[in-house]
């Protein structure tokens, strides 16, 4: 029988506090230690072995896999020094502050042939993964928009980054994902409206490579908690709730009367798509594990939590500037 696999978390935050849950619950795993500066957080997590300094937890336990839970400032120092232990690494998304730290970890991770992933959840969740498999088939012909809806009450654990950062690169990675396209040019809005001295409001315009359009509507100002999508096509309009996991489609069904060109669109009613619904936490973490089990790279690596990241900072910038960015020449240019 093999070996069960020793899982840490560093930073139980609520995320952290939900992969210490989930690792526990997963075959083949065993949450062997949590480290955490905050003694009264530790103790919500009975069980495995606890420490304030995620250094010792390093250099005395013997780990296979870890997830990075810490706030987004923190994540260079320990996924450095993870790395250097050589224990394969989940990263909490954003990979980390700045774009020049989320390079040297994805370097050092490289150099040293760990495995390192990271954490955009929304890409395991089965209406997500659904959505994809039916437009990798074509359903939907081709696909003309894409807008992420992501808006909701200011979250307090959050205090060192914008709505950009925080939650701009889900939507961001999930439009990369269906589409298996790179951006090509952009134009965002923000406003400070309320929240932080970082900005709560986000809207954002995106021209993929492949002539796609994705529009992005975040913000923290929102009184109830919203998480769509809507994919827009010649043949119809897929729309997703990422809580509810469920998806929908709308058969774009074209008139074309004698002479008329070109053909309208029928309104439609909603057709419910089969999911079976799962956690997507555990849908991500159940990859991780298996990926280090057989030695596989990890499902989702450092260079597309980069390329989240880059956007989201492109977008930023834009707002700043008050004028569109032009990705690709930005890319080539790029060291």
């Amino acid at each position: 029988m093999t070996a069960p696999l020793n899982a840490a978390v560093i930073g139980l935050g609520s995320m952290g506090l939900n992969h210490a849950r989930v690792y526990r619950e997963i075959d083949g795993v065993e949450l062997t230690s949590v480290a955490d500066i905050d003694p009264a957080r530790l103790r919500l997590v009975p069980g495995p072995r606890r420490y304030e300094d995620y250094r010792r937890l390093l250099a005395e336990e013997s780990v296979d896999l870890l997830s990075v839970c810490v706030p987004t400032r923190l994540h260079r120092e320990v996924a450095l020094a993870a790395i250097e232990r050589g224990v394969a690494t989940l990263i909490e998304k954003p990979i980390a502050a700045g774009l020049d730290e989320g390079r040297e970890i994805a370097r050092a991770a490289l150099e040293a042939g760990v495995p390192l992933m990271i954490g955009h959840v929304e890409r395991f969740n089965p209406a997500v993964l659904e959505l994809r498999r039916r437009l990798r088939a074509g359903e939907l012909g081709r696909v003309f928009q894409v807008h992420a809806r992501r808006t909701g009450p200011f979250p307090k654990r959050v205090r060192d980054v914008g709505v950009v950062l925080d939650l701009a690169p889900h939507d961001i990675d999930v439009m990369r994902f269906l589409l298996d396209s790179d951006v090509a040019r952009l134009y965002a809005e923000t406003e400070q409206r309320i929240s932080t001295e970082h900005e709560d409001m986000l809207c954002g315009l995106l021209r993929f490579q492949n002539g796609v359009v994705g529009l992005l509507d975040v913000n923290w100002l929102t009184p109830v908690k919203v998480r769509q999508l809507a994919v827009l096509g010649e043949r119809g309009l897929f729309t997703l709730d990422y809580l509810k996991q469920e998806l929908r489609f709308f058969a774009g069904r074209a008139e074309l009367p004698e002479g008329a060109s070109p053909p309208g669109i029928e309104e439609a009613e909603a057709e419910l798509v089969p999911v079976e619904k799962r956690e997507p936490l555990r849908v991500e973490l159940e990859a991780f594990a298996g990926a280090v089990r057989r030695g596989d790279p990890p499902p989702v690596g450092p260079d597309e939590g980069l390329a989240a990241l880059d956007i989201a900072y492109r977008l930023v910038e834009s707002a700043r500037a008050h004028r569109p960015i032009d990705c690709v020449r930005n890319r080539e240019a790029a060291p």
